[in-house]
């Protein structure tokens, strides 16, 4: 990755001193240079959100999202941030991220995007109307063999495409974590009022999701779901089976759970053609098996020369020194800071796969309240 010439002034909203997914995207936006974080409002309380920014030697800490908006527009445009970085529970980012648009600050916010399609629709409008950067961070797109998948697949190596199958599992809330509110991150994403409708659906479902849209390219046209909470007293899901129809004939399968012991971060995507087929493995994301009609299966591997130009330009080190987790996250980093600086072919994940994404839990939401009946997927242009 090339460093851009100046670095883009960034704040942060959430994640404060201590938080895994603050420090995940602190680390992802200054490991090639791309971000300088300058400012944030870290927390939900003002002593918390001071405190967290001291601890990180930030310039400048708020105790507010409000008062750094203010705060940061009544300061010199050369000197204010540019970007802000939204790394709240759900139910802010709508709120932060379309007050920040509408001030003209570039937005990078974590997914799912927002509760609602018409919330969604909003922050569309909003940022086509500034003319504003907007990334979702759908980072496991940032893996260099996912970008080679995504060749391989655009330049028909498989065929016409048949059938998809998209598997994450985890079994973190196997037991009722969120009693008591100790655990803070189970209590918010099993919370209806602070994740949103979808529990695994849309904690980990959305990831999937981006992840089978990005590489095939495919657009779910109708949905067949089964939410399942399988923990008492849990308020939303905790599982979920998905059948998935694509418009163009192609079908798929979409698994998520979050209560299946022993797994860890086990995200999945098998992809079959009429010539050939392809999987990937995030817990081995540095591989990707190709098999094609009538020929030895192919053990792909980053770094190699064979590889496509996306593939290449996301790595960092050479073969054999595994890249992972980070970098990944990195990359949709870089592409955003590529595209604030005007590079109108920057590779990220943006507005339209946040939009997307909230479609397509809506619509799984109905499927299963209807007790798993065909729903279709909003279609948007």
């Amino acid at each position: 990755m090339r460093e851009p010439a100046v670095p883009v002034r960034l704040g942060m909203v959430g994640g404060g001193a201590g938080a895994f997914i603050g420090a995940v995207h602190r680390a992802a936006a200054r490991l090639d240079g791309a971000f300088e974080l300058v400012a944030g409002a870290l927390a939900s309380t003002p002593e918390r959100a001071l405190a967290s920014a001291a601890e990180l030697g930030l310039p400048r800490g708020y105790p507010s999202w409000q008062a750094m908006l203010d705060g940061e527009l009544a300061l010199p445009p050369e000197q204010r941030i540019e970007a802000v970085s939204i790394v709240t529970p759900n139910h802010l980012h709508f709120p932060i991220a379309r007050a920040f648009a509408d001030a003209g600050f570039h937005v990078v916010c974590d997914k799912p995007l927002v509760h609602s399609s018409a919330q969604a629709d909003e922050l569309v409008r909003v940022a086509r109307e500034r003319g504003v950067v907007f990334a979702v961070t759908y980072n496991y797109s940032g893996y260099p063999m996912v970008k080679e998948a995504r060749r391989l697949v655009r330049d028909g190596v498989l065929g016409p495409l048949r059938k998809v199958v998209v598997e994450y599992r985890q079994g973190w809330l196997a037991t009722p974590l969120e009693a008591g509110g100790e655990n803070r991150q189970a209590a918010w994403r099993t919370d209806p009022a602070r994740s949103g409708p979808g529990g695994a659906i849309g904690d980990i479902g959305s990831h999937a999701e981006q992840l089978l849209a990005t590489v095939t390219g495919l657009e779910v046209e109708a949905v067949r779901a089964e939410l399942t909470t399988f923990v008492p007293g849990r308020a939303l899901d905790d599982d979920a089976t998905v059948l998935l129809r694509f418009r163009g004939g192609a079908r798929g399968v979409l698994l998520v759970s979050q209560v299946e012991i022993g797994a860890e971060n086990d995200l999945r995507l098998r992809v079959h053609g009429e010539r050939g087929s392809l999987s990937w493995r995030q817990e081995e994301p540095n591989r990707l098996w190709l098999a094609t009609l009538d020929e030895p299966a192919q053990l792909r591997s980053r770094g190699q020369p064979y590889l496509g130009a996306a593939a290449a330009a996301a790595s960092r080190v050479p073969p054999g020194h595994p890249e992972g987790f980070l970098e990944a996250f990195a990359n949709v980093y870089a592409g955003v800071a590529a595209a604030i600086r005007g590079d109108a072919g920057a590779d990220y994940p943006g507005l339209a796969d946040g939009a997307r994404g909230v479609d397509f839990i809506e619509a799984v939401v109905a499927s299963a309240a209807q007790g798993g009946a065909w729903v279709n997927v909003r279609p948007r242009a």
